[in-house]
């Protein structure tokens, strides 16, 4: 957790941009995994989390913008509980950490919107997406559960966007932290990676790693030598001679801020001439799109930059031809690139992805690309110093998507169908780091994990 004054800072930010009413916060509950006691690993809310702290689950929060009232609500442990879980601080001694000096028991907080409701005040709360906060509001408020993200408060949900997507200089050093930890996860993963070993023995060992540092994985991770499944969770593939290895995974530090990174190896250790021409591709799309990467600058324009050099590449290769920016302008690169460049980052691993992606990434003057591939980009507007972004171009040969393609001749004017036939069964290759927009220009974070071809080979021991 951050200094007190962090989290007095951050909800006066958000007292300034919503006009009036309540705003409520339901922080998470436990889920059940099989039965009520044998839970799913707790993990709180993000907005809750950024604007309250505590880290507990059965909790939720109001500002009253009208009688400038802040208040936690929640229940001290009992008598029952002490036996189990040994004594635990009272609820209020956690909430003045954070700066909020009045605490009630949980069923007050029913009571207080009920009243605030019958005063005619208008309650602010964003989309819900944990089933239980769902039910929950739609017993408190009477919105039906499937009308709840219809009703949620556009209101709170820009001011809390536009509260959380510049980050502090402290949140920056939280996840640079968070990124020495994910190179140790990645380089003991790396050398980890042979012929004949599964998998799951390499992401096992990067989740350890994670959970010896008092962290966890910021999300699944997406570890295969079928690098062209773009998220690839299953882990129980046998390693072989000649494979790829995408490793795209990510530490969430124990104050749950999120890092996010993507390899790709040779199981060999050793890449082959078509691996390394593919690789190189990919690595010079990254490069270029971090280099141009400012204050101003439309994520959009980065991606497609990012798209051109990928198609420039295949091209020197044989597999696409004619004039590269028409490709591009078609979407005939989408075959081989057919994601997004990156996504926010910061307390989530795709920040507020909860609140709303189309909120978060975009905005009235940028909307998005509605053409396969360049639609799954998740940010594409104007770039402010203190985001935090993902950059990760990739390129994949998926036969399914080859065949639909080929079987529709689609695009034949600038792909050779042949020559990308005697690429089916590569897999795919993604490189992804974590970059700030700072004030002049980018820095890309924390320690710089290997991802040179030269680098690689050096720390896997060149084929051993």
């Amino acid at each position: 957790m951050f200094e007190k004054n962090v989290y007095l800072e951050r909800r006066k930010k958000l007292r300034d941009l919503v006009k009036n009413g309540v705003l409520i916060f339901v922080g998470n509950t436990e889920l059940p995994m099989n039965y009520p006691q044998n839970i799913y690993h707790f993990r709180q809310d993000s907005s809750f989390l950024y604007f309250f702290g505590i880290d507990e689950p059965g909790l939720a929060a109001i500002i009253d913008l009208d009688t400038g009232k802040e208040i936690i609500f929640g229940n001290d442990v009992e008598i029952e509980d002490v036996i189990w879980t040994g004594p635990l601080p009272l609820l209020s001694d956690k909430a003045e950490k954070f700066g909020v000096s009045s605490t009630e028991v949980f069923a007050n907080f029913e009571t207080y919107v009920c009243n605030a409701r019958k005063e005619n005040k208008t309650i602010h709360f964003l989309p819900p997406y944990n089933p239980n906060t769902k039910i929950f509001l739609t017993d408190l408020l009477g919105i039906p559960v499937n009308k709840l993200k219809e009703n949620a408060s556009m209101e709170l949900m820009l001011a809390v966007i536009q509260v959380r997507s510049i980050k502090s200089v402290a949140e920056v050093a939280e996840i640079e932290n968070g990124i020495d930890t994910a190179y140790e996860m990645f380089t003991k993963g790396m050398q980890l990676v042979k012929p004949n070993r599964y998998e799951y023995e390499v992401s096992g060992a990067m989740e350890g790693i994670a959970l010896a540092k008092n962290g966890a994985l910021s999300f699944p991770t997406i570890l295969s030598v079928r690098g062209e499944i773009l998220h690839g969770h299953a882990h129980g593939n046998l390693m072989n001679d000649g494979d790829m290895l995408v490793m795209d995974a990510g530490f969430e530090t124990p104050n749950r801020y999120a890092t996010d990174h993507t390899r790709s190896v040779p199981v060999s250790g050793i890449f082959t001439q078509k691996q390394k021409e593919i690789y190189q591709i990919v690595l010079d799309s990254q490069m270029l799109a971090i280099e141009a990467i400012k204050p101003g600058v439309k994520y959009q324009d980065v991606h497609l930059l990012s798209c051109k050099v990928i198609a420039e590449g295949l091209k020197k290769l044989g597999l696409m031809k004619g004039d590269v920016d028409e490709a591009v302008k078609q979407g005939a690169h989408a075959l081989f690139f057919p994601h997004g460049l990156g996504h926010m980052m910061g307390l989530d691993v795709h920040d507020m992805e909860d609140i709303g992606q189309i909120y978060v990434g975009y905005d009235d003057e940028v909307r998005p690309i509605d053409q396969f591939g360049t639609a799954y980009l998740r940010l594409g507007r104007r770039l402010q110093a203190g985001f935090v972004l993902t950059v990760e171009p990739g390129i994949y040969f998926i036969p399914e998507l080859y065949n639909l393609w080929k079987t529709e001749n689609k695009f034949t004017e600038f792909i050779d169908y042949g020559k990308v036939s005697e690429y089916l069964g590569f897999g795919g290759i993604r490189i992804e780091d974590d970059v700030l927009v700072t004030e002049t220009g980018h820095q890309v974070l924390g320690k710089a994990i290997p991802k040179t071809i030269a680098e690689i080979e050096a720390l896997m021991g060149g084929g051993r």
